[in-house]
């Protein structure tokens, strides 16, 4: 029997070696596989796409490998990435040829060149990664003796928390809000790392055996990456605090004991935290597989490994030329540029952000806006914006995702635009009386729904003042988001179901292993360099993550049993069961593409359905059963992070809790500060712009979904029962991808076809359009297919650190600016921020117009 392939070949811990460092392999296999033809070694790097050091690496590693066990490895990555769009397309054909073909495991001598790529390729997968763009900012080695939990580590750590918290609370309220994001966090920490390196004594204390001093060396990548965990973290405010704002304030709910500091932090705690427990319950499925890139982390780290790395290999790029530049100063030199930048789209000159060209040649075009208008139009523009923060919509960049998901969200939208055409153009559901691609909700008369019209003075739903006001309409463009929406949850799981479903398999047998004593918790999996490296650190236990759960529980029921929210408790459990659902399936997709499906429209129909007619209940409904799944992917990705950084398990563990306990309570503090310390907050009238538009939209969508409900709208005889269409419709496009992918595998384009992106893209409209989305494909295409094929060691050392750097510079640039001139109420008019607004971008021109007293649809008395 061939030696178990999860065991060998373990890689031995080098405290100066890099995945960039230049020294030579000294060590010759007896094949000695460094003095192969080089016209075989260009094409195995073509194929396999990687560096000229990752080759040396893995050719010194692979003579060691026997060919029982290439062969015994290669069936476990043939069930893992056979339908990996990640994973190179040229390489799984080489894998089938090779493990279909008996004759090279009869006579081996005969088949040379074939043996020799799969020995590479498995060399590379077990001890690095799969993927090149994991190679391009991961260390494959590790110095288990760096320091990580240090005293200056966590006060750094814990002021960060506590300030993006109150940073982030304070202007959460502001039209538009202010956010300090993860980049700035990672930026500032930097020279505050180093100045206490250079200031602080070698004095310190021993404890249970390890000394801890304020100053045990130098500052390093484990320390920066520690805090940068806690910052994001700590960076989001509590979800909770739009249920507190729509009970306290006396234009909404106006219930007093919302203003409870025990009551807000309960259930603040419960949303915060509940997450952790499914999260550790995760990592099997979402943390050890190597498939699992988590493409949002690689910029993380790439921008990590910018300030730590020291070592600078020269690298051919384009135009025949060498660059010479780190990736410190390029890092630097780029977000220089890019805060500089940033002025002219955002402040200065407006209309390269909203470069809406198109519709600028006849502004009242009604035809010509709708269709390719940025504000509000469909955004139909090959090149709409020049404004990089336009990309960022939805939290990802066209460097930092695959191409794969880049296109495929783009060609989802695409799709989905002629659907949005046809509903509007045709006047179906009354859409032509409304704007295009809104996502307000309208009243019979086009103007916003007034929910007090349809409510009591207790914010129940009234009958009565309902069927003599109007139904709830929506556009044609939030109409498109809801028939995708439904599609893309019942798509989810049947994706999984069809294409994961022996990752997943073998995710539950290693965790129902671990749960056992000496039972083997890597069955059915290779064990990459990653997590033979993070072996020799101790794991957190199951258990430690169910008291976190178990908590959590606790203090939602509390909150929500100890006072008068007309809620059950049971919403709490509502939310795990959801979670259990869904964690795994969003998270394996979110890992692999980028792209996260939310479950917020899930949670809000299902609450909407379950306490038709009680706003408040429904908003915790939606609460737990959207952030216990957000909470638990965001918990993984960062345990993710920490695993191909190698921090220790348990560091990680208690720097999310820490930082997850400071930002609440700081938060908690900061609402309170808010809610009876801002004169005239959340009005027209509030000072500083503090109109709440969050809180607004929040309280609408409260009392729209759990007052009328969604089966008013969406139910049998509804307004929209069509648009229940996309259920059974996600059930199928899932299955047509993969019936085509398995009847034509040779098909390499075919394999690239992703149905859950492609049903995320068809989804984003109102508020969003394709001037969004277009700008990223050409972008994207230019950096994961034209540079990564041409100049791999180029792009490995710069695409992601540019990521990093351009999201850092807007940071930067739009804090400045909105302290320095926005706070002031500076604003400068000229044509080149004028033009933005005029004719239909800044009324939306409507297909139909109503005349004096005239409305659309029903009347009252006709609709109930």
């Amino acid at each position: 029997m061939p030696q178990n392939v999860t065991e060998i070949h373990d890689v031995s811990v080098d405290k100066k070696s890099s995945p960039y460092d230049e020294a030579p392999i000294n060590e010759k296999a007896p094949h000695d596989f460094a003095a192969e033809e080089a016209p075989i070694d260009r094409a195995v790097e073509a194929d396999l796409n990687v560096t000229e050091q990752d080759l040396l690496e893995a050719k010194a590693l692979a003579d060691n490998m026997s060919l029982e066990e290439v062969r015994s490895l290669m069936e476990q990555v043939l069930k893992i990435h056979g339908t990996d769009p990640n994973f190179p397309h040229t390489i799984i054909t080489k894998i089938e040829e090779f493990l279909g073909n008996d004759n090279i495991f009869e006579n081996p001598e005969k088949y040379d060149e074939i043996i020799y790529e799969m020995k590479i390729e498995a060399a590379l997968i077990t001890n690095n990664s799969p993927y090149a763009e994991v190679r391009a900012v991961v260390d494959n080695h590790d110095d288990a003796t760096m320091p990580c939990s240090t005293i200056r580590a966590w006060v750094i750590g814990i002021i960060f928390s506590g300030a993006l918290g109150a940073v982030n609370q304070l202007f959460s309220i502001r039209m538009p809000a202010i956010t300090v994001g993860l980049n700035v966090a990672q930026l500032l920490a930097y020279p505050i790392g180093k100045a206490c390196e250079k200031a602080l004594p070698d004095a310190g204390f021993t404890l249970f055996g390890s000394r801890h001093s304020l100053n045990p060396g130098p500052f390093n990548r484990k320390e920066h990456m520690l805090i940068t965990i806690m910052a994001n973290v700590a960076g989001s405010t509590p979800y909770t605090n739009n249920i507190i704002w729509s009970q306290y304030l006396p234009q909404y709910f106006n219930q007093s004991y919302a203003g409870q500091f025990s009551y807000q932090i309960l259930i603040a705690l419960s949303t915060n935290l509940i997450g952790y427990g499914m999260a550790g319950l995760t990592r099997r499925f979402l943390v050890y597989p190597s498939y699992c890139v988590w493409p949002a982390s690689l910029v993380t780290i790439a921008l990590n490994n910018a300030f730590h790395t020291e070592t600078n290999v020269p690298v051919l790029g384009p135009f025949k030329k060498v660059f010479t530049m780190s990736r410190y100063t390029f890092f630097l030199w780029a977000t220089l540029a890019m805060f500089v930048y940033f002025w002219l789209p955002n402040y200065l000159f407006i209309a390269l952000s909203a470069f809406s060209w198109l519709s600028w040649i006849s502004p009242n075009n009604m035809v010509l806006s709708n269709i390719t208008g940025f504000s509000n139009g469909l955004g139909l523009n090959p090149w709409p914006t020049f404004d990089w923060n336009v990309l960022l919509f939805d939290l990802t960049d066209p460097l930092m995702v695959p191409f794969f998901s880049t296109f495929n969200k783009f060609l989802g939208m695409f799709c989905s635009f002629f659907v949005l055409v046809g509903i509007w153009w045709t006047n179906t559901y009354n859409t032509g009386y409304l704007p295009i691609n809104s996502n307000r909700v309208f009243d019979n008369t086009g103007n916003y729904y007034n929910i007090s019209r349809a409510i009591n003075e207790k914010g129940l739903f009234d009958a009565g003042k309902y069927e003599a006001y109007s139904p709830a309409y929506l556009a044609a463009g939030n109409l498109v988001v809801y028939l995708f929406f439904f599609a893309i949850y019942p798509a989810t799981l049947a994706y999984i179901l069809l294409n994961h479903r022996y990752e997943v398999t073998m995710g539950f047998k290693n965790l129902w292993n671990s749960l056992r004593r000496n039972k083997n918790t890597e069955a059915g999996q290779y064990k990459d360099v990653h997590n033979r490296l993070m072996a020799v650190y101790p794991e957190v236990p199951e258990w430690w993550y169910l008291i976190i759960l178990v908590g959590a529980i606790g203090c939602g029921i509390g909150g929500i049993a100890g006072w008068e929210t007309y809620t059950t408790p049971a919403v709490v459990f509502y939310g795990l069961i959801l979670c259990l659902v869904f964690v795994i399936p969003v998270g394996i997709v979110k890992a692999m593409t980028g792209m996260e499906v939310t479950l917020n429209v899930l949670a809000e129909f299902i609450g909407g359905s379950w306490v038709e007619g009680n706003a408040l209940a429904m908003n915790f409904f939606k609460s737990f059963g959207y952030v216990t799944c957000a909470h638990a992917v965001w918990f993984a990705n960062d345990l993710k992070l920490a695993h191909y950084v190698k921090i220790p398990p348990k560091h990680t563990f208690a720097a999310q809790v820490i930082a997850t306990l400071v930002s609440t309570f700081i938060c908690t503090g900061i609402l309170n500060f808010q809610m009876n310390d801002i004169p005239n907050v959340c009005t027209k009238e509030a000072p500083n712009k503090m109109s709440c538009p969050g809180i607004n939209t929040f309280f609408t969508a409260s009392v729209l979904w759990g007052t009328i409900g969604p089966k008013k709208i969406f139910g049998h005889n509804g307004q929209y029962t069509a648009l229940m269409l996309g259920w059974p419709l996600g059930l199928v496009i899932p299955v047509i991808t993969w019936y085509v992918q398995k009847k034509f595998p040779q098909k390499k384009w075919l394999r690239q076809i992703h149905p859950i992106v492609l049903l995320y893209g068809a989804m984003y409209w109102a508020p969003y359009n394709l001037s969004y989305v277009i700008p990223s494909v050409w972008i994207g295409w230019l950096s994961w297919i034209w540079c990564k094929s041409r100049f791999l060691g180029f792009w490995s050392k710069y695409n992601f650190v540019l990521s990093a750097a351009f999201t850092t510079g807007i940071s930067v640039a739009a804090v400045i600016i909105f302290f320095s001139l926005d706070w002031a109420g500076v604003e400068v008019s000229w044509w080149g921020n004028d033009v933005v607004s005029q004719g239909c971008e800044d009324t939306a021109c409507l297909l139909k117009e109503l005349k004096e007293g005239e409305i659309f649809g029903p009347g009252p008395g006709q609709f109930h």
